[in-house]
């Protein structure tokens, strides 16, 4: 099964609101692990402020709004729609 990093903070509503859209499109095809950017240093300085960030497969998928179309990809095999983050 594959494993999806969905780099958050705490009372982020924008992490809380990719994460719920995210629920039933991985929902028994992937696992999720979320990582509190604000528990390492360097994931701290990596991210500051632009989180979320979705990745898979050592590759940034996305950030908010959930790019569906770079997740399913991603979950096909792939390394999404085009291994990056559309910007903000």
């Amino acid at each position: 099964m594959k494993t999806l990093r969905l780099y958050s903070r705490p009372n982020c509503h924008l992490c809380e609101r990719l994460e719920a859209a995210l629920a039933p499109l991985i929902t028994g095809r992937a696992r999720l692990e979320v990582i509190d950017v604000d528990g390492e240093l360097e994931l701290k300085r990596r991210f500051g402020l632009r989180i979320p960030v979705l990745a898979g497969g050592g590759q940034e998928l996305c950030g908010y709004p959930l790019d569906v179309a770079a997740v399913e990809g991603y979950l096909a095999g792939g390394t999404g729609r085009d291994g990056g983050c559309p910007p903000r």
